[in-house]
Formats: structure tokens, sequence, C-alpha cells
């Protein structure tokens, strides 16, 4: 179903559903909503008629359909106010819901003038500004033209997340708006991460010291921000070669020195964030995890859709790491990680007999 049949059909459900909350003073409102999704149905059905079979679909056939639907959408321009003006002044529903529709109607009007505009040009033969629109519910999102040679160009959103490279527990996620770059993710997740650590802490504060990253965040100014707030980077790679596990005395003070942190950071920091460096198979198997947890497949519309279920997979996430740390499941790469964090795990459970 086109962008544009989606959202129409999408603008005169949300239009009858108020209409039908006020049916005593909206009946000629109903009717009209209720009128104009006929019309769309039977546009849509004669479409689907001449394109089945065929294989593939004739722009002259899109570019008339198009049309059509610009021509059938155009009276929501006097429906929508009637709707705004019977929530406006009806008394009949809590004050919650009158606001939880209009903030629905006012969504839907805007998306629906934005891919009127864009249909505009589409029918005039004319190009869009941008990235062809592949999600009626998000305009934003566009395809995703790299990484991915030995396959069709793919597209949706790209989650953003912070986990312990040890036990895969994330700290934070982030689900933007649109296909932004990778470093633009990193300041923000940061700042969530240092959030929840502020509210939680109860001792000192504990600042991030390191992060690591694909090559993908190798960027001079996210660089420059990060020393800035006194965190190393030395696990983002610079190049395709891989970065040294165990550096010499002379690489660790070339790399406070180089970031100006040779008074803010040890040693010993510096071998950790090396040791806990970008690691392509760790960073698989935490999106594998949320993978497996539905993480892939987005069920709820619009980006606060995206927002809730990711969020709820790595709570899910979250919980299964923190099960593992208490049972003691933990692999040898995360003991040896939390043996030079200086972690102890909790004895649980244990019961010390005496021996005799």
């Amino acid at each position: 179903m086109p962008p544009r049949c989606t959202r129409l059909k999408k603008t005169l459900e949300i239009i009858e559903g108020i209409a039908q909350r006020y049916s005593r003073r909206a009946i000629n409102l109903k009717t009209q909503a209720q009128r104009l999704q006929q019309g769309l149905k039977k546009v849509m059905r004669g479409f689907g008629r001449q394109c089945r079979g065929q294989g593939h679909v004739f722009v002259q056939l899109v570019r008339q359909t198009e049309r059509q639907l610009l021509e059938l959408g155009h009276p929501i321009t006097v429906l929508a106010p009637q709707a705004q003006q019977l929530l406006d002044q009806g008394d009949d529903l809590h004050a919650i819901q009158r606001e939880r529709l209009a903030r629905e109607l006012t969504t839907a009007l805007g998306a629906h003038a934005h891919i009127r505009k864009l249909s505009g040009r589409l029918t005039q033969g004319k190009k869009l500004g941008h990235c062809k629109i592949v999600n009626a519910y998000d305009p934003t999102i566009a395809p995703n033209m790299k990484g991915k040679s030995n396959c069709p160009a793919q597209f949706g959103r790209k989650p953003g997340i912070v986990s312990e490279p040890a036990t895969g527990f994330i700290f934070a996620n982030l689900v933007p708006k649109g296909n932004p770059s990778d470093a633009s993710y990193v300041l923000p997740l940061l700042d969530k991460v240092q959030r929840a650590t502020e509210r939680v802490q109860t001792g000192p504060k504990r600042p991030i010291h390191s992060v690591a990253g694909d090559l993908g965040l190798n960027d001079p100014v996210l660089r420059q921000a990060l020393h800035d707030r006194g965190i190393l980077t030395v696990g983002i790679p610079k190049n395709v070669e891989p970065i040294e596990a165990n550096p010499s005395a002379e690489d660790v003070l070339d790399i406070l020195n180089e970031a100006g942190l040779n008074r803010k950071r040890t040693p010993h920091q510096v071998h950790l964030a090396c040791a806990s460096g970008y690691s392509r198979p760790v960073v698989e198997s935490h999106i594998a995890s949320l993978l497996s947890r539905g993480a892939g497949h987005v069920r709820y519309k619009e980006l606060a859709g995206a927002v809730v279920q990711q969020g709820m997979t790595v709570m899910a996430h979250n919980s299964s790491v923190v099960i593992r740390i208490r049972q003691q499941q933990l692999s040898k790469r995360a003991q040896k990680f939390r043996r030079l964090l200086g972690l102890k795990s909790p004895k649980i459970n244990e019961i010390n007999h005496q021996k005799n």
C-alpha cells in the first residue's frame, strides 16, 4: 500500500473516531468521512486489479492513482477543523482523552500535509529533495546505503547502545529520528549513562574512563569532545588494523599525551581501555541477544513505538545478564575483565559447613 494511501486512511479513521464520540452533533462529519473511506477503497481496488499478475508496476498508472488520491484527500482540509472544533467545544470526554485525540489528529494532519506535498511533486515528474519514502508513519526513515555490498539496500532504524564489554549489560540505548551518522549517537548516549549512574550511586562519582566503538566513530570532532570530558578514545580504531591489547610503557605515555589526559588518567586505566577495545564478536553477541528478544522487527508504529519496544527489549536483555552474574555463568573474557576491574562476585545462598 503506498504511503499516500496509508496516511490518508489513518487521518480519515481518526476523524471518523472523533465524530463517533460526538455522534449527535457530528452526523454530517461522520458521513463524509465514511464516504471518503469508501472512495479510497475503490481507488486502491482499481489500482490492485490493474497491477495484478503484471510482475511490475507501471509509472504512469502510479502517477494516475496518486492524482486520484490527491483529489480524494482534498476535503480533509475542511473536515479536520470541524473535528478539532468538536474536541474544543465538547465536554463529553475526559480532558486527558481529548488531549490524546487532539495530538493524534495533529500528528496525522502533519504527516498528511507532508506526503501530499511530496506526492504533488511526484505526479509532475519532479525529483524529491531527499531519498524516497520507505515508511508512511515516519518519513524520516531513509535507506541505509553503506555496509551491505552483497544484498539489496536496507532501511529502518539504527538504535545505538552503550554496553559493558564483559557481561554485555546495556547501560543506555537511543532510538534516533531517521538515520543520522554513527558519531552523533555517542555524546547523547554517554549523557544518558551519566544521568543513570548519578541516580543510583551512593558513594563518590564514577565517571566514564574510556569508550570503544567501531571505525564509524573515527571522527576527530568526536574524539576531541570525548577528550574534553576526560574520556580515553584508544578503543576507537583509526584504521582497519587491530588495536594493541597490551601496549608498552612508551605507547601508554604517547596515548595519554595525545589525548591531553596525562594528569587525569593513569596507565592502568589506559591498559584497561586497550584490553576492552572494540571487538566485533563481542558486539555481535550483544546484538544477537537483542534480536532474539524481538528487537529486529518493530511492532509498534512511529518513533514512540520503536522507543518503547527497544526499551522493553533492553530490559529483558539486562535481566538475563543480571541472572548470569548472580549465578556466576560468565565467559572467560568476562571473568578476566572483572578481575582487572577489581569486581568480586557476591556469595549468595552459600552455606559454610564446618570441616569435621
